[in-house]
């Protein structure tokens, strides 16, 4: 799997040679074998730097995996991406990775590909070594088949009420003018909103946007923002 080539993505910290030639030689060593050699099993691989789970570099494959050129998923962060787990456990798992608590993990995940359909993958992050710390991480992601239906899918519909509200929301809208526009008061506004952060599981309005945007809830190109209907219950 040719994991090294696209290191030089990694942030500017890593732009000199010596440490990406080291962070690349360290992170072929900490591929397992059998992922390396699963290629034809469907693994795909990316990178992200040690500052949080944004996408640094991926192959075509990966970024393919959820209807993105490599170029559109660069900069997109990864748990924004995925329907499954939660981010919040999804970021815990990361921040100990990146802060030396851990080395590795593997995750049960859930994605939307291009078409809109689910699939689910075992996710591993493995922690990339430099000479002067922690480098970036490899991430692999494996698919192991179509979702199951049985999995919560609370994230995939809204109510014909709240994906007004999430479109204002993205769109940018105050609480005072979404009252306004689906003649509600402000406390049914922010009730509402209250509610999609803790369905999506944001800490806050631009994180909630983000979230719905990697899900692929809006239709693209479009403006003011739509929830697209498949969204819509």
């Amino acid at each position: 799997m040719a994991t090294t080539s696209s290191t030089a993505s990694f942030p500017s910290s890593l732009s000199s040679p010596g440490p990406r030639k080291a962070a690349a030689d360290s992170a072929a060593q900490a591929v397992p074998q059998d992922a390396r050699d699963s290629r034809r099993r469907r693994t795909y691989t990316t990178h992200a730097s040690t500052r949080g789970t944004t996408v640094a570099a991926a192959e075509e494959e990966f970024a393919g995996a959820f209807g993105l050129s490599p170029g559109a998923i660069c900069g997109r962060d990864l748990c924004d991406l995925l329907l499954a787990p939660p981010p919040a456990s999804l970021r815990r798992r990361f921040t100990d990775l990146t802060e030396g608590r851990s080395n590795r993990f593997t995750e049960r995940v859930t994605g939307r590909d291009g078409a809109g359909r689910t699939f689910s993958a075992n996710l591993t992050a493995i922690a990339v070594a430099g000479p002067d710390g922690p480098a970036g991480l490899v991430i692999l992601l494996r698919h192991i088949g179509d979702a199951d239906p049985a999995e919560p899918s609370g994230l995939q519909t809204l109510s014909e009420i709240d994906a007004r509200v999430l479109e204002g929301v993205a769109g940018g809208a105050s609480t005072v003018q979404l009252a306004s526009r689906l003649y509600m008061s402000r406390q049914g506004v922010e009730y509402r909103v209250g509610r999609l952060l803790r369905r999506f599981d944001a800490p806050n309005r631009p994180a909630l946007v983000a979230r719905a945007h990697g899900l692929g809830m809006f239709a693209m190109g479009q403006w003011p923002p739509c929830v697209l209907p498949d969204f819509v219950e």
